[in-house]
């Protein structure tokens, strides 16, 4: 025990003096008689960095000196790391470790083990849902965009350890697991209970189209994967090769996913256009465009309080440029980008680098788009889409708003 804490102390020394041999080189600038002089502000920041490895090696020291139990040290280094990112106090920001990783970019590639829900750190510190996805267990038994997680398989998680409660529910398929809900309804009155799920092989068909009466054509995109992009071009060119007169795009609980996706399908509704642009915190800006080979379809999106960032891109695009009409409610409200960074041992970091702004210059973060026309979903509804078009008064004004445009 006491080599082992000699030794991580030896690590701790052999950093600070990396990071202030580091910091020399970058700030000797002026040498009076052979004599190296830091500006006072380095000076600080150097003392802090000492200062604070130094405070680290002590809470190491302690812990290997005093704590009752053995120490997982792989969980100690990750409780770090997670730690670290937790401080920024951004819910979108997460140090993954291997494991959380790999299934992290599974879901991204289409397919994984599990209930098929999608999760975000709440304002609250709560696991808030974002949506269930369509045609999974998850949604046949119910839960609902703004759903709580407060506890699976009877342990309680928050927002901080969301990544632990992921894992647990995923897994093998025709496994059960029981997650504990906190729903709130319209009356601000809350309600907990229990359900129970069986996993699923969870198989991503992000896009699906039909033909509605009159030649109306109906895509709906559940997420923007990998595959999004390709079967949106192939769907749209086959229902357009069928006559239809207009296009509906149904975004309804989509959660986003990844933004080129997102700027391919854009690339097949508008014409040579700015689609997105965003900005890091130095002030740079990177621009997304369209091209010119767009339909020229009329077009109404379904969007809802589970429409969340590359579907607010999408909306927000159309929208500004009025190329569409929006119908439904309020988006969700996602306006920052995050990147991935691979780390050597296959762990992974999850990090907000820059926020988006709509071509008009809209950040949307906390507030979402607004539609155009504003319609809550029949309460006593089941479900939403064609199948359910007798239920699904949002999926009808779509279709009276764009009979309107096909007349025009």
């Amino acid at each position: 025990m006491k080599n082992k804490k000699n030794v991580i102390i030896i690590l701790v020394i052999l950093v600070v003096t990396n990071v202030v041999t580091f910091s020399l080189s970058n700030y000797m600038t002026v040498n009076v008689n052979d004599k190296v002089i830091i500006p006072s502000s380095e000076y600080k920041i150097l003392k802090e960095v000492y200062e604070g490895n130094k405070k680290v090696a002590l809470v190491r020291e302690t812990i290997d000196e005093l704590y009752l139990r053995e120490v997982d040290e792989e969980a100690l280094l990750d409780g770090q790391l997670k730690g670290m990112v937790n401080a920024l106090n951004d819910p979108y920001s997460v140090y993954m470790t291997k494991d959380e990783y790999e299934s992290f970019n599974a879901e991204t590639e289409g397919e994984y083990g599990g209930i098929g829900i999608i999760v975000t750190p709440g304002d609250d510190n709560l696991i808030t849902v974002v949506s269930p996805i369509e045609d999974t267990p998850a949604e046949k038994a119910g839960i609902q965009t703004g759903d709580k997680i407060i506890r699976v398989d009877g342990k309680e998680f928050f927002a901080e350890n969301m990544d632990e409660a992921v894992k647990i529910m995923r897994g093998e398929p025709n496994t059960k697991v029981t997650l504990t809900i906190l729903r709130k309804n319209k009356s601000e009155e809350t309600s907990t209970f229990d359900v129970e799920l069986t996993r699923k092989i969870i198989k991503l068909v992000s896009v699906k189209s039909s033909i509605l009466e009159n030649q109306i054509g109906y895509i709906r995109i559940t997420s923007f994967d990998m595959n999004t992009a390709d079967d949106f071009k192939k769907q749209l060119n086959e229902i357009e090769g069928k006559g239809v007169k207009g296009l509906i795009i149904d975004l309804r609980n989509n959660p986003g996913g990844l933004l080129d996706v997102c700027a391919e399908i854009a690339d097949q509704l508008l014409d040579k256009k700015v689609i997105v642009y965003t900005q890091d915190k130095y002030g740079n800006k990177e621009y997304l465009y369209s091209d010119s080979n767009m339909t020229k379809l009329p077009i109404v999106l379904l969007v809802n309080e589970g429409s969340a960032s590359a579907s607010e891109i999408l909306a927000g695009a159309i929208k500004d440029y009025q190329r569409g009409t929006i119908v439904g409610t309020t988006t969700f409200g996602k306006g920052v980008v995050q990147r991935l960074k691979d780390l050597p041992d296959g762990s992974g970091l999850k990090i907000t680098v820059s926020e988006y702004f709509t071509p008009n210059g809209t950040n949307i973060h906390g507030i979402g788009i607004k539609p155009d026309v504003e319609i809550e979903l029949n309460e006593g509804a089941k479900d939403i889409g064609p199948d359910y078009l007798d239920q699904d008064n949002q999926l009808q004004k779509a279709i009276e708003v764009l009979e309107s445009k096909i007349e025009e």
